[in-house]
This record gives C-alpha cells, sequence and structure tokens, in this order.
C-alpha cells in the first residue's frame, strides 16, 4: 500500500507534544502523586488539597478528592469549593477542565479534555477545555470528551458518553448521551 494512501501516520506525530517546561512540571507531579498524593490516608483531603495547590491547582475549600483519583496536569485544574471526585476518576485534562460549587464526580468517571485532529496524518494533539457547572453530579463510568460544557445542575448518567454540551438541569443518559428529561427541583 502507497504510504499517501494512509490517511494517518504515526512517522509524523510529534514526539514531543509539550514544550520542556511543561515536561518538567509533569515529573514534579508525577512524583509528588506517587510518594505524597497516592499514598496519603483515605480522610487526607486537606492535605491533597494542598498538595494540588502547590503544583499549581486552584482547589475551593471543602472540596474532596479520594486518593486514587488520577489527575494529569494539576496547573489546569480549577474547582469551586466542595467539589467531591470519586475513587479512580481519571482527569485527563490536557487542556483547563473547571468544575463549579457543589459537584460530584462519582467513582470510575473519565473527564477526557485531549484528543486528536483525525483531519491531519500527523494527528496532531488538540489540548481542549471541560466546564462542569455547580450542582452538578457526574455518576459512575461516564465519559465527559473534548470540549464539552454541562450546564448546572445537570446529571450525567451512569456509563454516559457525553460528546457533546449538556444543558442546565437536564439529565442525559446513553451512548451517545442523550436529555432523558429534566431534573427535577429539590424539595427539600
Amino acid at each position: 500500500m502507497d504510504k499517501d494512501a494512509l490517511y494517518q501516520r504515526l512517522d509524523l506525530v510529534a514526539p514531543s507534544p509539550y514544550s520542556r517546561s511543561e515536561y518538567l512540571r509533569r515529573a514534579v507531579w508525577a512524583f509528588v502523586y506517587l510518594t505524597c498524593f497516592r499514598i496519603s490516608p483515605i480522610r487526607a483531603f486537606k492535605w491533597r488539597r494542598w498538595l494540588l495547590t502547590c503544583c499549581g491547582a486552584k482547589i475551593g475549600h471543602g472540596s474532596q478528592i479520594r486518593r486514587s483519583a488520577r489527575i494529569r496536569h494539576p496547573w489546569l485544574l480549577e474547582f469551586a469549593e466542595h467539589v467531591t471526585i470519586g475513587d479512580r476518576v481519571e482527569i485527563y485534562n490536557l487542556g483547563p477542565l473547571t468544575i463549579g460549587k457543589h459537584t460530584t464526580i462519582s467513582q470510575n468517571a473519565h473527564l477526557c479534555g485531549g484528543t486528536h485532529d483525525i483531519r491531519r496524518r500527523d494527528l496532531q494533539l488538540i489540548r481542549s477545555t471541560i466546564c462542569i457547572g455547580s450542582g452538578v453530579w457526574v455518576c459512575a463510568d461516564a465519559f465527559v470528551g473534548p470540549g464539552v460544557t454541562i450546564g448546572d445542575n445537570a446529571i450525567v448518567g451512569a456509563c454516559a458518553v457525553v460528546t457533546h454540551d449538556v444543558p442546565q438541569t437536564m439529565i442525559v443518559a446513553g451512548n451517545p448521551a442523550v436529555v432523558i428529561r429534566e431534573r427535577p427541583r429539590p424539595t427539600a
């Protein structure tokens, strides 16, 4: 097969898509993550918030990040107050990721802020923003893709695959995620 007939050419992919300073920051964070974050006591939420802020994250008061959560670039992370990040949550934030107040990201959810430009043979890296509003619940095993905005008080159902914006107060579920109904207003 002629190599010009191939839609992607892995020999053309950039071997180093980040700057030197970012590789250094990644190495420092990897060391901190493996030696201080990951092995910290289960309830050491304040300690983990402090570690993340030392590495450039902006973390609001009362936020709880489980020690098994995986965060790629803390310096691109901003949480409001009282955010909960569950066990084994993957925060693949190649671009800025913001989460509003009183939002829960449940266990095994995957927030993916990176992809590749499939129109280019070299599959150039795209570092996208993810914005998750206040009062949101991203349920277990859900996937939130690059460039997605989830509106305030929305719910992303378990195992949902979200590739488009979610309007505020809506419940979405499925693969691909579709609006199921509006979230009811709380009574108490």
